[in-house]
């Protein structure tokens, strides 16, 4: 399937398996140009999905999977985290919970406090994303998009835009801070835009 034969379909609705408002709303203005409404679980009874993977591609295939399985419908799953090159990829799988408290800004302080020895130099990191659509449930065959966002986790927040770690995340190639960005520029460059750009191409 071709991203003009999606356009040229009425409006589909598939579903994301987030609860994060932050992420549907990005994911809602990246689709709605295919046509495609995106929903989120948060409107099926589903529950926490166990996260049991080993990797970003083994967790999205599963929370996939198991939303897919209640809602009967396509679905799309994204594992995504901040990968900081001095932490040696951390916090990686567990960037939502980085702190054990679960909230962005615990997960900012955090993440400053383990880099607060840390020169400029050697605060590289970056996004990286697993995005999954399955079309049904026991689809034996899951479409997989990559994206990779290089940066530098900045010595203090700015920008009130995104969510997660953008405060601190520094884009070199715009010198701000991703919380700084534009939603369109922001989805342009992002490691979402970049795995959506691919996962499109294997349609």
């Amino acid at each position: 399937m071709s991203t003009d034969s999606i356009k040229e379909k009425p409006e589909k609705t598939w579903v994301l398996a987030t609860k994060n408002q932050g992420k549907l709303k990005e994911f809602q203005r990246l689709f709605a140009p295919l046509g495609v409404s995106i929903v989120s679980s948060k409107d099926f009874n589903v529950g926490d999905i166990p996260e049991t993977g080993t990797t970003f591609i083994e967790n999205a295939i599963i929370k996939a999977r198991a939303l897919a399985q209640v809602s009967g419908l396509p679905t799309l799953a994204d594992d995504s985290g901040l990968c900081v090159d001095a932490l040696n990829g951390a916090p990686g799988l567990y960037s939502a919970r980085f702190s054990g408290e679960g909230t962005d800004a615990a997960n900012n302080a955090k993440l400053l406090a383990e880099l607060k020895a840390v020169d400029e130099a050697d605060r590289s990191a970056y996004f990286y994303c697993a995005l999954v659509l399955l079309k049904h449930a026991d689809d034996p065959a899951p479409i997989i998009g990559l994206g990779k966002w290089d940066g530098q986790i900045a010595f203090e927040s700015k920008g009130d835009n995104g969510f997660g770690y953008d405060p601190l995340f520094y884009v070199p190639t715009e010198d701000k801070h991703s919380a700084e960005l534009a939603p369109e520029t922001k989805n342009r460059l992002s490691h979402r835009a970049k795995a959506l750009s691919q996962l499109l191409s294997k349609l």
